[in-house]
Order: structure tokens, then C-alpha cells, then sequence
């Protein structure tokens, strides 16, 4: 008789993992979810359906896979390690819409990927289970990348879920939360407590929906500079912003006469605290500090 029971019912994970004798390695940050309800949950927050093509990144034994695939037309899932490669073509064998592409998903072109493997043109979103502990390098992969995502949701720890939803003024709000903001509006869609995984992680995690802008958030003249200059605001995080500026830029007399003259031209007072400038002033400092460049 055929086990109908879903990956991750706990008891089903068990027997997958003893079956295949598969130990996580802490290294690739593994923690397999081991509640359907909160799977459910996730795809019901992207809104997958047979319009959808879908990306995800580490689907260990499959469990979001298997909800996923359900859902959407097809579903392109990238797997760093291994020795997932044979357990993944076990457990989703009844799923011909999923292929496992055996790769380091931060080497991928994904343009030429995508193209190569979905069979149709449709939006496509992102659906994961980030590893923890390259959760921001793989975000950053897909949004500098040329690929049109509609959307993405994922799951990551929650203090940096609260980085990336910040608002200017609050503690968690940094150059993180403006990066993924110039591109992607994004909102906390709900937590997932860390008693739902095997092996349990030691924080709470979030689902993260970020929607993809129709353009960035504001309109820079140079996009490299617009992100360096936020990287030197948040460089010394007690620092005023002149004082940040300075360290970044240099102190010599030339920088000193420009960046007065751009925080002048922006109105924006030296004194304040990278934090406390809006994706709007960060603009608008960049072009004032563009235009006047000596």
C-alpha cells in the first residue's frame, strides 16, 4: 500500500533520513521543517498557481518541494549537497514538474538556467528555505541578477527578516534593509517557531514576501555610488553621518568642500545618524554628491 503520508509529517521524516542514512552537516546550515501546516502556509503567502513558475533554493528531502509542486506549473529547486540528490529523486518521484539542479545556486546564471529548464514563460517567484548562514548573499544573488522576479518568499531567521522589513529610525533598520527596499517592498508575513525543524535551530525564523517594484523605490543618477554611499553610512554605527562620510571618502580638504556642499544641497544635517535618513534623503544625497563630485 502506498504511503500517502506527507514529507514533512515528522514521523515520515524520520523514516526518509534512517532510510538513506543521512546525517545533517551543520556547515550547509541544514534544518528540515517538519510541519505541513506551516508549508501550507508558505504557499498560500506566494500565491503559487499552474501560472507560476518557481525557483526554490535548498529543498533538503523535499517537503516544501512537495507542496510546491502541487501548486505550480514547474519548480526548479537547486541542491548544493550531494548526497540529497538521490533521497530528492525518491521522495518527489510522483512530482514529474520538479527537476533538482545539483549546483551552488550563487554560481548560476540563472537567466540561462531558467530558460533552459522552464518549459513556459511565466512569472516566476522564489519559494525557500534559506540556509541561515548565507541567507543575505543569496537574496542579493537574485535581486542584482537580470532575472524578473515577481516575487519572493522565504523563510530566514527572524532578526534579520526584521532587518530587511525596517523603517528608518529603528534599530534594526541598516544598509540591508535599504538594499532589498530599493528594489522589493517588503513585509513579515509570519513566524515560524524554531520548535517546527529537525534539528531544532536556536532562534525563531519569519517568512519574508518581498513584491517586486514595477522600478526601484527612488531614482538614482548612479546606482553603484547611490550603494556605496549607503555602505559608508552605516560603517561606524554610533557615528554621525559626516563622521561616516569622512572615514569612506577621505578627509583631505577637496572631500571635506564636497560632501559639505552635497549634505548642504540635500538638506541634510551632518550630525544625524545613517539611520535616521529615509530611501528618499539617501537619493538624494547620492545625486546632490554625483552632481557636485569634484
Amino acid at each position: 500500500m502506498k504511503d500517502t503520508r506527507e514529507i514533512a509529517v515528522p514521523s515520515k521524516t524520520k523514516e526518509i533520513l534512517m532510510k538513506h542514512g543521512f546525517t545533517m552537516k551543520k556547515s550547509l546550515g541544514q534544518n528540515f521543517l517538519t510541519d505541513p501546516n506551516i508549508l501550507r502556509k508558505i504557499v498560500t503567502a506566494a500565491q503559487i498557481d499552474k501560472q507560476t513558475n518557481v525557483i526554490e533554493v535548498g529543498p533538503g528531502i523535499g517537503a516544501l518541494t512537495q507542496h510546491l509542486a502541487e501548486k505550480a506549473n514547474q519548480v526548479l529547486a537547486f541542491e548544493i549537497d550531494n548526497r540529497l540528490i538521490p533521497i530528492l529523486a525518491d521522495t518527489l518521484e510522483d512530482y514529474p514538474n520538479v527537476q533538482i539542479q545539483n549546483q551552488d545556486i550563487l554560481t548560476a546564471d540563472l537567466v540561462q538556467v531558467t530558460s533552459e529548464k522552464f518549459e513556459e514563460k511565466l512569472p516566476i517567484k522564489v519559494v525557500a528555505n534559506l540556509p541561515y548562514y548565507i541567507t543575505t548573499p543569496i537574496m542579493m544573488y537574485f535581486l542584482e541578477s537580470n532575472l524578473e522576479i515577481a516575487e519572493m518568499v522565504v523563510m530566514m531567521q527572524r532578526e534579520v527578516a526584521d532587518r530587511i522589513s525596517a523603517k528608518p529610525g529603528t534599530k534594526a533598520y541598516g544598509s540591508l534593509s535599504i538594499a532589498v527596499q530599493y528594489y522589493m517592498e517588503a513585509t513579515v508575513a509570519f513566524i515560524v517557531p524554531k520548535t517546527v525543524f529537525v534539528p531544532q535551530p536556536n532562534v525563531d525564523s519569519a517568512i519574508l514576501k518581498l513584491t517586486r517594484r514595477k522600478q526601484p523605490a527612488v531614482e538614482v543618477t548612479n546606482e553603484t555610488e547611490f550603494f556605496q554611499l549607503i555602505k559608508a553610512a552605516f560603517e561606524l554605527r554610533r557615528k554621525t553621518l559626516w563622521n561616516n562620510l569622512l572615514h569612506h571618502y577621505g578627509k583631505n580638504e577637496t572631500n571635506k568642500k564636497w560632501l559639505q556642499e552635497s549634505l548642504q544641497s540635500a538638506t541634510i544635517d551632518p550630525s544625524r545618524r545613517g539611520e535616521t535618513l529615509s530611501l528618499e534623503e539617501f537619493a538624494s544625497l547620492s545625486n546632490a554628491m554625483e552632481k557636485l563630485r569634484p
